[in-house]
């Protein structure tokens, strides 16, 4: 019988592109705190146990991994560093590196962090009344509950001030009537913090738990982007609440801003742990792919683009450190943070491009991961303030002059 041909150039390399390479080549992060590097490390070891053997099937069905968030919460994973009783001290720098090595290994699931701790439990410890802080606090900080964050509206994204959701003053409390888009665990939650518009004519926020009758969610659906976690849609018709569910430390949008202002920082280290992923994917796959008789890296044009990648990181570790370090001396301006949100994903969307293009067709498979990431840092480009809204908060630091109206 004849042997069977040899059969050359049909068997797909595997390639392994997701081992952390930890590029400090400035040394940024020297001198960080064992406490801190030790968060680092547990969600590292989350990222790598819990994420990446199951992230890339949620995002390719858009399936929310609901059982992740009761994991953070059990690792301590979700706070975005706020001090609450019966916890741990974590620090900014702490937060950060959190919030970094969790969007190194996927953009929806930090978003869960984003959404969980940055905006919703930082409204409830920063403008909450204690009984609000002893129901909420530690439920939402160990993944028990789910909050949401609903301040964006169908027609008020980056206006959001110009917000329209009214909510009016009754006997028994108040009745809040609006639309709210864009809100992250809005139809799978256990409560919203609703910013609405009260009979004062200022923004105040209030508890709504997703269950109360009128308060109707719509899982946003055909999203190109963070697809493994679900935003709504909400209509809030005849929303009645109790007078106890108003936030009363929230007197007008300044206080929302306070909130919003929090978490611009821990965007950009979000973007700085994306950047990192697409990098390290970009160097592994240099070292792994031959072409032309030679691994790609042995090529003059891409070490040019890795050395290009690896200044544009190093540029970001260095600003997202720097920022932080003033945040936790309590000397963080608000200008400061949104340079922070500016810079870093401005930059990680340049990163991850490159990171796309030197992937060649395998770029745009998930298993190799710079695809996912480089659809998730468009959104991350866009929440928390737009490109746009950061400039033009700069611009006004810089000039003395407002250009938000006309």
């Amino acid at each position: 019988m004849a042997a069977q041909p040899t059969l050359v150039g049909t068997t797909a390399p595997e390639y392994h592109l997701d081992e952390p390479l930890d590029p400090d080549f400035a040394g940024v992060f020297r001198g960080i705190s064992a406490e801190d590097l030790a968060y680092r490390d547990r969600a590292r070891a989350f990222v790598r146990e819990d994420v990446l053997p199951v992230i890339d099937g949620y995002w390719d069905r858009a399936e929310y991994p609901l059982h992740l968030v009761p994991r953070l919460g059990e690792l301590d994973l979700l706070r975005d560093g706020l001090d609450i009783d019966g916890f741990e001290p974590m620090s900014p720098m702490a937060a950060g590196l959190i919030m970094a090595e969790v969007s190194r290994g996927d953009g929806s699931v930090s978003t869960i962090i984003g959404v969980q701790g940055a905006l919703a439990l930082r409204s409830i410890a920063l403008h909450g009344s204690p009984e609000q802080k002893a129901e909420w606090l530690e439920p939402l900080a160990r993944g028990r509950k789910i909050g949401a964050f609903a301040l964006t509206e169908p027609t008020h994204g980056s206006d959001s001030v110009s917000l329209e959701t009214r909510a009016i003053t009754t006997d028994n409390g108040f009745v809040i009537t609006g639309e709210k888009k864009w809100i992250g665990s809005g139809s799978v939650g256990d409560v919203a913090v609703v910013w609405a518009r009260g009979d004062d004519g200022q923004v105040h926020g209030f508890l709504v738990p997703q269950d109360t009758p009128g308060y109707r969610a719509k899982t946003i659906t055909g999203k190109a982007s963070l697809r493994a976690i679900w935003q709504a849609h909400i209509v809030l018709e005849d929303v009645e609440v109790p007078a106890s569910a108003l936030l009363p430390g929230s007197h007008s949008f300044r206080d929302t801003s306070t909130v919003l202002q929090a978490t611009r920082l821990g965007v950009a280290w979000g973007a700085l742990g994306q950047a990192t992923a697409c990098y390290e994917t970009a160097v592994h796959y240099a070292t792994q792919r031959v072409q032309f008789g030679r691994p790609l890296a042995a090529s003059q044009i891409v070490q040019e683009r890795l050395s290009r990648m690896l200044s544009e990181l190093t540029q970001l570790q260095t600003l997202v450190v720097q920022l932080t370090r003033l945040d936790e001396a309590h000397d963080l301006s608000g200008p400061q943070a949104s340079l922070g949100k500016y810079t870093a994903t401005r930059t990680a969307r340049s990163i991850a491009a490159n990171a796309r293009d030197l992937l060649g067709g395998n770029g745009i498979l998930l298993e190799n991961r710079v695809a996912r990431h480089f659809a998730d840092i468009e959104s991350l480009h866009t929440y928390e303030g737009t490109e746009t809204v950061q400039a033009l908060i700069l611009g006004r630091e810089i000039t003395g002059h407002s250009a938000f109206t006309g």
